[in-house]
């Protein structure tokens, strides 16, 4: 297995084929659209959030806290371990950094979206936690390097072209992001190492299950919560991922 340092990191082709029916992708595509318009609104002059002890400010361009949010800060805070060396793929505003940095003692957050990067920063100065998180703009695993215990993973759950930088939290044009995560994880994960990943049935569940079965991880849910919208029952979970033995 390669060094990551020696890792080709760059994004993977576009592969994405669809797993499901004409009328699942037409449902996901009005549910995202009302919560892309649900999310502008409400994202018009950034947020400040309390949320699992920690104050998060997030600005305009960033995805804020959502209602299901906690599933996967829950399960970090209780995955992180205090000499587990974190990274927080995608960070946004830094949220699951900070709450793992407040057990671990070395964290690197990266995420693509500029703002995000600066979000992340002051949130975690704001939390008490600058000296433990290294926050860098990164182009997936562009800018990563060395080998992690915990790598946690909250990837945009539509394949979709973005708009804007906020709509790039929740869309991934043909997962690009999602593929390039799992065709190169392995490299910069410890051998023991763990993953927490999180994603919901209002995205392609068994696209990403796939991929993840494909790169030789297993998958065990750690969090499961449901909830009904328009009729339509969405599903959300926090897997944690190790390499099958």
């Amino acid at each position: 297995m390669a060094h990551p340092d020696s890792a080709d990191p760059r994004p993977a082709a576009p592969v994405h084929a669809s797993t499901l029916s004409g009328t699942e992708v037409e449902r996901i595509r009005r549910w995202h659209q009302s919560a892309y318009e649900a999310a502008r609104a409400e994202a018009a002059t950034g947020r400040t959030f309390t949320y699992l002890g920690k104050t998060l400010v997030v600005p305009p361009q960033v995805q804020p806290i959502t209602g299901m949010s906690h599933l996967l800060g829950e399960a970090v805070l209780a995955e992180v371990r205090h000499d587990d060396h974190v990274l927080d793929m995608g960070t946004g505003s830094g949220v699951n950094a900070i709450l793992a940095a407040s057990t671990a003692a070395k964290v690197l957050a990266v995420d693509i979206n500029p703002v995000a990067v600066e979000a992340a920063r002051d949130n975690a100065g704001r939390n008490g936690v600058a000296g433990r998180v290294e926050v860098r703009h990164s182009d997936m695993f562009s800018d990563v390097d060395g080998r992690f215990d915990l790598i946690v993973f909250d990837p945009p759950f539509r394949w979709f072209a973005p708009r804007d930088l906020l709509e790039s939290a929740t869309t991934d044009e043909n997962y690009r992001a999602m593929t390039t995560f799992f065709r190169n994880a392995g490299r910069y994960l410890a051998p023991r190492g763990r993953m927490l990943v999180f994603f919901g049935s209002s995205g392609d569940l068994a696209y990403l299950k796939r991929l993840a079965e494909e790169e030789g991880f297993v998958s065990r849910t750690v969090a499961h919560r449901s909830l009904v919208k328009d009729g339509w029952n969405v599903d959300y979970f926090a897997f944690r991922m190790t390499r099958a033995l």
